[in-house]
């Protein structure tokens, strides 16, 4: 099980290293990047903040769920913070499994888990404003700034 929170670019033949086997008959990747346009807004640049220690847990937590799911044989997330201009990987996700379904299925399911979530939390900074934006469940509702520790329900 591989998780991690990195303010270093992410590179994608790491990731895919952490969960290639010998017995895997498919491997899938999943890559998020930063884009220029958000409904019709155009993004200048992202910023990324997490509650680590909890998102890792999340995460693990994710990466437990998928495996009672699927024969998957490795799992592999790892999530970028701090500043990010467009086109710079936010999240990558891998999956090695015995067969292509499983693989897909259970990366898919990992990208929808971590958004649920995982208190990652990013700030959109447009041509004409800026707004920090985070829908996990488990967080109490705010409008303004980011969410602090304190404000998570354990």
């Amino acid at each position: 099980m591989t998780c991690e929170i990195t303010r270093e670019p992410i590179k994608i033949e790491d990731i895919y290293q952490k969960v290639v086997r010998r017995e895997a008959g498919a491997v899938t990747t999943f890559v998020g990047t930063v884009r220029e346009l958000t409904h019709g807004r155009k993004t200048l640049h992202l910023e990324y903040e997490a509650y680590e220690s909890m998102a890792l847990k999340k995460m693990e937590q994710i990466v437990e769920e998928i495996k009672e799911k699927w024969p998957v044989l490795e799992v592999a997330m790892v999530h970028r913070i701090g500043r990010l201009e467009i086109t710079d990987i936010a999240i990558a996700i891998a999956v090695s499994s015995p067969h292509r379904p499983e693989a897909y299925e259970a990366n898919r399911y990992a990208l929808e888990r971590v958004k649920e979530m995982v208190p990652i939390w990013k700030k959109e900074h447009w041509e004409d404003g800026e707004k920090w934006v985070g829908n996990q469940q488990g967080t109490k509702a705010y409008t303004t700034g980011k969410p602090e520790e304190g404000d998570f329900l354990e």
